[in-house]
């Protein structure tokens, strides 16, 4: 099943049970999902890496919120974002732990013979090429800069 597919059903679901947060982080995701389509200029469907890529920017960008509203003292404010945030990782694939991209990156570093800050640019282009929507780019960047310093 599609992901716009999977957004709508749920959609269907959160208006039935009068739910706002799900409804609001859900309408943003097909709205974002229809801004790439359209981008592209083609009616085909967005490619599933854009996909994951567009939900985790909208996770990513709840997150920030949140976080700022939380530096301010607006907890209040900072709730919601955090509960649309976990709504739409529902659609995200599996995250991996630290430690599983952990034995990733050492695995790459090696395979690849890179060694110290200089290899820093390379070694995370190809762990976010092979890791891509499992883990995010914060997580694989503290790993990758922890291996190689």
């Amino acid at each position: 099943m599609s992901l716009q597919t999977e957004i709508m059903d749920a959609m269907k679901t959160a208006m039935k049970a009068k739910d706002t947060v799900a409804l609001e982080a859900l309408r943003a995701v097909k709205s974002a999902l229809l801004l790439a389509q359209t981008e592209s200029g083609a009616k085909e469907d967005v490619a599933q890496e854009e996909e994951i890529k567009l939900l985790q920017k909208l996770v990513k960008q709840r997150k920030d919120s949140a976080a700022i509203y939380v530096e301010q003292g607006r907890e209040d404010l900072a709730k919601p974002e955090l509960d649309q945030a976990a709504i739409i990782e529902q659609f995200l694939p599996a995250q991996l732990t630290e430690e599983e991209v952990e034995a990733k990156v050492k695995a790459i570093i090696e395979a690849n013979g890179f060694s110290g800050m200089a290899d820093m640019g390379k070694t995370m282009g190809v762990a976010t090429k092979e890791l891509g929507g499992s883990a995010d780019g914060k997580t694989i960047s503290s790993v990758v800069k922890r291996l190689l310093s």
